[in-house]
């Protein structure tokens, strides 16, 4: 098996290298991650000049730098890569549960991947106390990758670990309402600058990946490319019908034909 690692935090990411030791058990490893960090970066792609490759070995893994955004890193991962089977990111120093899902840079290294028609695994654990304690969560990233390497009907899935795991459960991701603040501020020659920030409204859902790790588990939420909202979409046209296409209308009619029927 051929697994590909990228990640958001950089190169040097303890993260990066200890996800690498527990995928290296699993199947062959090749490294492809930003030379400096690209946290919150989301989805975003370099068009506009070109991209360096640059190797790095890192802990005995064969290993590249990229100047560019995880989802760069990825694109040309997978490119100088033939027959790359799984694609992970992480670990990021830091969770990415609930809405974080999209600005996320180690999101979308794992969105990258399915979009090339690969399979995604992005993984990231709380910065709290300090750095994660990676010996102490290795068990659980091993369990976790075992269960996710090998199946495929699961192409895009988003792993949150706790500070101190006591178990593994499947969720949902967490919708919550954030209050948006922009804390203003000077640097030291007195020029302004902005800092924004937000603060969650409302408690976490249970059945969510934030409640998850909130009660020590370690949160594994299936996630898709689609984002179409089809009960909403089926709505609309109800309420306010349209001119549909030809290739609209035979799309209406294949989801009817998907639906279950009840036999007597």
């Amino acid at each position: 098996m051929r697994i590909l690692i990228s990640n958001d935090d950089g190169i040097y990411s303890p993260g990066l290298a200890a996800l690498a030791r527990v995928a290296g058990s699993l199947g062959d490893v090749r490294i492809v991650a930003p030379d400096v960090e690209q946290s919150s970066m989301g989805h975003a792609i370099t068009a506009s000049r070109p991209l360096s490759y640059r190797r790095t070995p890192i802990q005995g893994f064969e290993a590249y730098r990229v100047n560019g955004t995880p989802a760069d890193c990825v694109a040309l991962g997978a490119y100088n890569w033939d027959r790359v089977d799984v694609v992970l990111s992480g670990i990021n120093l830091g969770s990415n549960l609930g809405n974080s899902i999209w600005h996320s840079g180690t999101l979308a290294a794992a969105k990258q991947a399915a979009l090339l028609g690969l399979r995604g695994i992005a993984l990231s654990a709380p910065v709290l106390s300090g750095e994660p304690d990676f010996a102490l969560l290795e068990p659980y990233v091993k369990r976790v990758l075992e269960l996710l390497v090998h199946d495929a009907s699961l192409p895009l899935v988003n792993v949150n670990f706790p500070e101190q795991p006591r178990g593994i459960c499947w969720t949902r991701q967490s919708v919550r309402h954030y209050d948006g603040k922009v804390v203003p501020g000077e640097d030291p020659m007195g020029r302004k600058h902005y800092w924004f920030t937000v603060v969650p409204i409302e408690e976490a859902e249970p059945g969510t990946d934030r409640r998850a790790v909130e009660e020590g588990y370690v949160s594994i939420t299936p996630l898709r490319l689609d984002l179409t909202d089809e009960e909403r979409l089926a709505t609309a046209r109800r309420q306010h019908p349209l001119a549909e296409t030809s290739f609209q209308l035979a799309a209406i009619s294949s989801q009817s034909d998907k639906k279950p029927t009840t036999e007597n």
